[in-house]
């Protein structure tokens, strides 16, 4: 790109400062020039706030006219014109548009824009891991299986299994069967110890004082006593069943024999 430079003295700043015009002979920004100043040891100023910053308060800049190089009084009285405006705005309660953006005070009298970032690559949401996969639960949810009944592969009902008597539901139209499938939902989902609802508020209210991770039912105590009884309970199931695996066993033996003695003959 073909450009001018014309630099010359500038009156209006202290002695040995210069102003230098480039202007642009071609391109597609042809005709353009570009003002910058040079203060007494070489130092290239590009703009008046960079001017007004390096210069301090030992000149007034109000009334510089940057592209000119020339102190222009007309412009300072514009500016006052327009600061009393705005005050006389803010007076009667209306919003002052030129301060609607963010803006840096810089040393001097002159506003610089500012770009307020809503969004960064390094800024991460952070979350909670346990109530994130923690669910709400709905309360009394046990009692959808309400009049529902297990059967076996011949479609007969089996028998419903009996709760101690120690065992007391707790919530408005609680059964019996209601609290068994809370207790049995609790056993599978949960690894926690089942202590039934501790708190006696929840028998006063249970839709405000339940705890949803224990079954509906109040505190009970486990005795030795109950636990000797589920003992008793277990060895005799183990001990019908292994009746029934051998008399199983007895009778496919017989079975295969008379297979082979039907195969002699």
């Amino acid at each position: 790109m073909i450009m001018e430079r014309k630099r010359m003295d500038c009156p209006a700043l202290p002695p040995g400062w210069k102003k230098e015009e480039v202007i642009r002979k071609s391109g597609l920004s042809a005709g353009k020039s570009d003002v910058y100043y040079y203060s007494p040891t070489g130092k290239k100023f590009r703009s008046k706030p960079q001017l007004a910053r390096y210069l301090g308060n030992t000149v007034d800049l109000a009334c510089f006219d940057f592209r000119t190089g020339k102190m222009m009084p007309s412009k300072l009285q514009k500016n006052k014109q327009r600061l009393r405006n705005d005050n006389f705005s803010l007076s009667k309660g209306k919003p002052d548009l030129n301060t609607a953006l963010p803006i840096r005070q810089t040393a001097s009298i002159f506003k610089q824009p500012v770009t307020k970032v809503v969004n960064h690559p390094s800024n991460k949401v952070k979350t909670d891991p346990q109530r994130a996969t923690e669910q709400p639960r709905q309360l009394f949810w046990e009692k959808r299986l309400k009049g529902l009944r297990s059967s076996d592969v011949t479609e007969e009902v089996l028998k419903t299994m009996e709760l101690p008597k120690g065992l007391q539901s707790v919530g408005p139209d609680m059964s019996d069967e209601t609290l068994l499938s809370a207790i049995a939902s609790a056993l599978h989902m949960s690894s926690a110890p089942i202590t039934g609802q501790t708190s006696t508020a929840a028998e006063k209210n249970p839709a405000i004082w339940l705890n949803t991770s224990q079954p509906l039912c109040k505190a009970f105590i486990v005795t030795d006593e109950d636990i000797r009884e589920q003992e008793l309970k277990v060895h005799q199931a183990r001990r019908s069943l292994e009746e029934a695996l051998m008399a199983d066993g007895l009778a496919r033996a017989a079975e295969t024999t008379r297979d082979i003695d039907g195969k002699v003959a």
